[in-house]
């Protein structure tokens, strides 16, 4: 198996998107690439999503990531195979797949969940599919709360596209 700075290199983030959608996977794009779609000049190396925890979804979700070849992403570069359980039972999940890497989470800052973030994103259009993205204030709150130097530093950036957003 290639090494995961091969596989970023050629990384289809958009594939990872579609390709969950066509699953019917639920979740929340929340991360870089929240941030990207609604405008913000950041840059980010893959795809963060919360997923909701039903057991029909992580099946679905199991499915699909077994579809793009997902394995843990290690810095050794080391290949362990994932399982249905280790599906059901993660919290954080940072995998490399066949299209890129996927950080698959249960909660975000202040341990929210799909359930909490739902009704705080926006649905973007994206390859005739609709996406349910965190929105950029909900983005800036929890980016305020995180302990993440890298979080922190996109604030004013995140602030200055949402100020321009609302100006319309």
């Amino acid at each position: 198996m290639p090494s995961n700075s091969k596989k970023q290199a050629h990384a289809d983030l958009g594939a990872i998107l579609e390709g969950l959608v066509k699953a019917n996977v639920r979740f929340i794009l929340v991360g870089g690439l929240a941030a990207v779609i609604q405008g913000a000049p950041v840059t980010t190396l893959d795809v963060d999503i919360v997923c909701d925890r039903s057991e029909e979804n992580i099946s679905r979700l199991f499915d699909f990531l077994r579809s793009v070849g997902a394995v843990f992403r290690r810095p050794d570069d080391k290949t362990i195979p994932l399982k249905r359980e280790d599906v059901s039972s993660f919290v954080h999940a940072l995998l490399s797949t066949r299209l890129g890497p996927l950080d698959v989470l249960a909660v975000i800052e202040e341990g929210k969940t799909y359930n909490d973030l739902i009704d705080h994103t926006v649905q973007i259009k994206f390859r005739g599919h609709t996406l349910h993205v965190l929105n950029l204030e909900t983005l800036i709150r929890l980016k305020k709360t995180s302990k993440n130097p890298k979080h922190r530093q996109q604030i004013p950036v995140l602030e200055e596209v949402l100020r321009q957003l609302k100006k319309g």
